[in-house]
Parts: structure tokens; C-alpha cells; sequence
């Protein structure tokens, strides 16, 4: 009879072991940077360092300069690139083609380097000034970065305005609405639940990226541990103090993507 068969539970083995691997690993990798030759006592004070402090604010600065200039242009170039007019239509594929495809360390380098090709910026009647003084090391990076990232912004947004149904933005127009209206009070928020998820991470890579202003002498996070290292040779301890700074921004920006998605996942 059925009510004689003994209950057997199902065992899984298979997911102990792992575990237990796992786990190893994890607390021999922990013991070996404990047993390390590591001061780690110091690193608090690289930590709250002044040149650490002004390498994160400039972090911040370019980081946020960058990602909302990118979005702003990104919107512009996705428009362009959505467009029924094949001039704007086809400018808009050849700056994606162009700056997507291009590294940003390279991007950056040759930004900063303009002065070896145009001696002088110029605006006819305007104004005229030296390269070398306008492309700073913070314009360089902000440039290579902004740039790149907004040819990354067009796709992202050009995939959140195609996502909304084409009937919805039909009857915006039955109704009277100017094509402004309709993208911003139509379109725009539903699009925001495709464009505000790949934004976000977009964004975190941002704040790693700003490590390659570096190369250029930009005082950033990376370049802050390494002046600090130059002058007391500890090294892997400034290293940890950047890379701590680094988990905060990073996990600071997670939680404000978590909040965004969620607020226009409600509306929607």
C-alpha cells in the first residue's frame, strides 16, 4: 500500500560540498591578505587622507559632468538617429560608429593632445584662445568620457523611445499634441522604465572609468593613492584605502538606480 512506502528526503549533497568549497576559499583568501604584508592600520588614514578627499571630489565632479552631459547629448543623438531625415538620420550612426567604437583611454589622450594638431581654438569674432589652456586635464576627461559614454546614451535611449507603442504616440496626435508634448508626457515616462536600468549601470562604470584620467595627470582617486604611495612607499595600503572609496561610491549609486527603477516601474 501506498502508506507503507517510507518518506525518503531528498538529499543534495552536491550543494554542501560546493558550499563548503566556497567557503574555504573565501576564508583562506581572507587569512592570506591577514597574514600579508599589508600595515592596515594605515589604511584609515590614506583613507581620510586630504589628497584622497580632493581626489573623490574630483571623481565625483567629473563622473557626474560626464554622465549628465552624455544623457543630454544622448537624447539629442537618438532623436537624430530615429529622424526621418536621412542627413541627421545617418550623422547620428556615424558619431555612434565613431566614438563607440573608439577606446576612451584613447579618446582622452587625444584630447589632451590636441594642441599638437590646432595650436589655437577659435570662434570668428568671437574669441580665440590656446589649445593647451583650453583642454585641461579635466576637460580631456571630461571629453573622452562624455563623448563615449553619450554614443552608449543614443542607443540606450533610442531603445527606450522605440519600446513605447507607436499607436500610443498616434493618439497624442489625434488629440492635439505637438511632438514636445507628446515626447515628453507620452513617450519620455515610459520609455524611462527601458532607459533608467542600463543608465545606472552606465553610471557606475562611469565613476571606475574617471581611473584612466591618470594617464593625463588628473587628480582622481587612482592618482591620489599614488602620490601618497610616492611619498611613503605603502603602496597596497593606499591602493585599499582608493578601492574602499570606490566600493562606497559604487554602492551609494546602486541604491539611487534601485529607487529610480522602482519609482518608475510604479508609475508605469
Amino acid at each position: 500500500m501506498a502508506s507503507d512506502l517510507e518518506v525518503v528526503p531528498l538529499r543534495h549533497y552536491g550543494r554542501w560540498v560546493s558550499g563548503v568549497l566556497i567557503l574555504a576559499v573565501v576564508v583562506g583568501i581572507v587569512l592570506a591578505f591577514v597574514d600579508a604584508q599589508i600595515i592596515w592600520e594605515d589604511v584609515p588614514e590614506f583613507f581620510t587622507h586630504e589628497t584622497m578627499i580632493r581626489g573623490l571630489l574630483n571623481t565625483i565632479v567629473l563622473a557626474v559632468l560626464a554622465q549628465v552631459g552624455a544623457i543630454a547629448l544622448g537624447v539629442v543623438i537618438a532623436l537624430m538617429r530615429i529622424s526621418v531625415n536621412p542627413v541627421a538620420r545617418w550623422f547620428a550612426v556615424g558619431y555612434i560608429w565613431l566614438f563607440r567604437g573608439l577606446p576612451v583611454l584613447l579618446q582622452i589622450l587625444v584630447w589632451f593632445n590636441l594642441a599638437l594638431v590646432f595650436e589655437h581654438i577659435s570662434i570668428p569674432m568671437l574669441f580665440e584662445e590656446k589649445t593647451n589652456v583650453l583642454i585641461t586635464a579635466f576637460v580631456a576627461a571630461l571629453l573622452g568620457l562624455g563623448l563615449n559614454e553619450s554614443a552608449y546614451m543614443a542607443e540606450i535611449v533610442r531603445a527606450g523611445l522605440t519600446s513605447v507603442d507607436s499607436g500610443q504616440v498616434e493618439a497624442a496626435k489625434s488629440i492635439g499634441m505637438t511632438p514636445a508634448l507628446t515626447l515628453r508626457r507620452v513617450v519620455l515616462p515610459q520609455a524611462m522604465r527601458v532607459i533608467i536600468p542600463p543608465t545606472g549601470n552606465n553610471f557606475i562604470n562611469m565613476l571606475k572609468g574617471t581611473s584612466m584620467a591618470s594617464v593625463i595627470g588628473f587628480l582622481e582617486l587612482i592618482h591620489a593613492a599614488n602620490n601618497i604611495a610616492s611619498r611613503n612607499l605603502e603602496v597596497m595600503e593606499t591602493l585599499l584605502a582608493a578601492a574602499a572609496w570606490y566600493m562606497v561610491l559604487v554602492s551609494i549609486a546602486s541604491i539611487g538606480q534601485h529607487y529610480l527603477e522602482r519609482a518608475y516601474g510604479r508609475a508605469g
